[in-house]
């Protein structure tokens, strides 16, 4: 896969600059394009809780909160470093926005349509995909069938599932794509991973990143803050590959110390249960040289007819 020469701007610093201007919405609209499936135009750019672009504010963390022309919104956010409790920040996030673009008393038609694009450089969840896209459904407990909206709903909603009206989520796990891109997503997740843009590819939005995000195009004084940046995400993950790298020795020598100890305790249990059974095969004989007879030795010792009888 031939790439154009030249050094391009990773996509998170990207957002936090030079994607906030008008000239460059071409770049957000083709990524939005290509992963809903339908031709998105950005009408602005909306305040949100990560419009911060000091280098220092959460050089981890990026978000831009978009509008297209129907008034859906789109929050894009980037998110270099592991977080536990992602996924309920996503719906924060979600439900938060719902809460903030409705006026107290307003009606419940004007609730905005919100979807929220999630580009994640660290392992979210277990999985084997690289893109996930989750939404609402209501489906019967007793016959697995879709809850739909009846034909009234539909018109005065002005969409025909119940799911188009709740928020939908998409995660871009994109360390997670190590192969080919043969597709125009998987065009736009190569670059997000690898910060490099095929010559071939012609995914929406690609060819204006490709003219845009040039590193050399850059002034003196963003490169100084970009060189900054990378360092910052260097340093970033090099903590967490040390963070998992010392967990890792931890549980090994824990994992050691409690096999010794299980060890332990397991040869005291089977010592135990060696004498029990030594006792009870000494006690068995004894019974039959008495005369005992074997099912009254077998019921009192706890052997088997058989072991009675072999004595």
């Amino acid at each position: 896969m031939e790439e154009v020469s030249g050094r391009y701007i990773r996509f998170d610093w990207a957002m936090k600059r030079l994607l906030r201007n008008k000239a460059n919405y071409e770049v957000l609209e083709g990524l939005l394009t290509t992963l809903l499936g339908e031709k998105m135009v950005i009408k602005n750019l909306l305040e949100s809780e990560g419009n911060q672009r000091e280098e220092d504010a959460k050089y981890n963390r990026v978000d831009v909160l978009a509008e297209n022309d129907k008034g859906e919104l789109f929050l894009i956010e980037v998110q270099n470093n592991n977080e536990l409790c992602y996924f309920q920040r996503m719906l924060f996030g979600t439900s938060k926005l719902i809460t903030d673009y409705i006026s107290k008393g307003q009606d419940y038609l004007n609730v905005k349509k919100v979807y929220s694009i999630n580009i994640v450089y660290f392992e979210l969840g277990c999985g084997k995909d690289y893109v996930y896209h989750g939404k609402t459904e209501f489906r019967g407990i007793h016959y697995n069938d879709v809850l739909e909206l009846s034909p009234f709903q539909q018109e005065r909603l002005h969409t025909d599932s119940i799911s188009r009206l709740y928020p939908e989520y998409y995660v871009l796990k994109v360390n997670g794509f190590n192969s080919v891109a043969k597709t125009p997503l998987e065009e736009w997740i190569y670059y997000l991973n690898t910060g490099c843009i095929p010559t071939t590819a012609n995914a929406p939005g690609l060819a204006k990143a490709r003219e845009q995000l040039l590193y050399d195009r850059m002034s003196r004084e963003d490169k100084i803050a970009y060189d900054k940046h990378l360092d910052n995400v260097v340093i970033l993950k090099d903590n967490i590959r040390t963070a998992r790298l010392e967990g890792h020795f931890d549980g090994r020598a824990e994992g050691r110390a409690e096999g010794r100890a299980e060890g332990r305790a397991e040869g005291r249990a089977e010592g135990r249960a060696e004498g029990e059974a030594s006792a009870n095969l000494k006690n068995a004989r004894g019974m039959k040289a008495e005369g005992f007879p074997n099912d009254v030795i077998a019921r009192i010792t706890g052997l088997t007819i058989d072991e009675v009888n072999n004595l």
